[in-house]
């Protein structure tokens, strides 16, 4: 974790809006795929949605520590999942 971004600056903020953005888009485009399985054009959305959400986390993930536990994310040394606060808490 770089130590000039600290949670609860402004990127802080602007990333996890940025990610719950996507993951709203993302629920959507999947309750959608779920009744239509055959939308090309549905399914390069979902997957290029995908994609950026993983780079927004990452770069989340690079700046202030894991978004999740449990091997979904890695952790800087010290061990970094008990920072606070965690991304639902604000």
């Amino acid at each position: 974790m770089n130590s000039a971004n600290q949670p609860g600056d402004k990127r802080y903020y602007e990333l996890l809006e940025q990610l719950q953005a996507i993951d709203f888009v993302l629920v959507e485009l999947n309750l959608y795929l779920d009744t239509h399985p055959t939308d090309r054009n549905a399914i390069e959305q979902f997957n290029q949605q995908t994609e950026q959400r993983w780079a927004i986390a990452q770069e989340f993930e690079s700046l202030y520590g894991p978004l999740l536990n449990f091997g979904h994310s890695y952790s800087g040394y010290p061990w970094q999942w008990n920072n606070v606060p965690w991304p639902w808490q604000v």
